[in-house]
């Protein structure tokens, strides 16, 4: 179906600066967490759910995360520089295709649900141009700050304290191709959605963690180890 989404971008090109020593000689995705790689956490879920491509964006030591994914099944999106979140999709659009995409960040860990099925479960095309799956400060860990989105009853966001963006959602991709940079954030899209009133929002019932700093490490094993399903 053209509106429905099947392929899947994961967001793997970051210089991983917050994480410090760890990040000197290895990608940020591939530190592990529990024995399992940032990036292969990412890939469980999105394999679970089943998604016909899957597109993993490159820059810092992409060389190492091919060799550890060439075996997986993906394909990869070359960026010589830093695109950010927006330029990276955009760049990587002619391996997506042309329906609604996903697109997940690579530096969180989740307990609960498949996320990419909740979301697909409450994707409506005809009344959403993306649906950002969206965490309650009381299910996220690791994380600082007061939120980024109110959700109202049918789910429509609005910028402000409330709500976290989780990294993951579903989006459709036609307002790229009017964006004249090659590097700029997703954000530049979302507003443009708001103003229209079609980005929604889904609560993710689990607990999610994000990695993006050392100390969330311990944070997301301990998750993993007390809300195991």
């Amino acid at each position: 179906m053209r509106n429905a989404p099947t392929a899947v971008m994961i967001f793997a090109a970051g210089l991983g600066t917050r994480m410090g020593a760890l990040t000197q000689n290895q990608p940020k995705p591939l530190i592990e967490v529990a024995g399992r790689s940032l990036i292969d956490h990412a890939l469980l879920l999105v394999e679970g759910f089943g998604a016909d491509r899957i597109v993993v964006n490159l820059h810092y030591k992409g060389e190492m995360l091919r060799d550890h994914l060439q075996a997986r099944g993906v394909q990869f999106s070359e960026e010589s520089d830093i695109l950010e979140t927006g330029g990276g999709l955009k760049a990587a659009l002619h391996l997506l295709g042309q329906s609604p995409v996903f697109t997940m960040n690579s530096d969180a860990v989740w307990s609960g649900p498949n996320p990419l099925d909740l979301l697909a479960r409450q994707w409506k095309p005809d009344e959403m141009d993306a649906l950002l799956l969206c965490i309650p400060p009381v299910h996220a860990i690791g994380h600082q700050g007061q939120g980024d989105f109110h959700i109202s009853d049918s789910g429509a966001l609005s910028r402000g304290p409330g709500v976290i963006y989780s990294g993951l959602q579903i989006m459709k991709t036609d307002r790229l191709a009017t964006i004249a940079d090659s590097a700029f954030s997703l954000n530049v899209v979302w507003n443009q959605m708001l103003q229209e009133k079609r980005l929604f929002g889904a609560i993710y019932p689990g607990h999610w963690c994000d990695v993006g700093h050392p100390s969330g490490i311990h944070e997301a094993e301990k998750m993993l180890d007390d809300h195991s399903v």
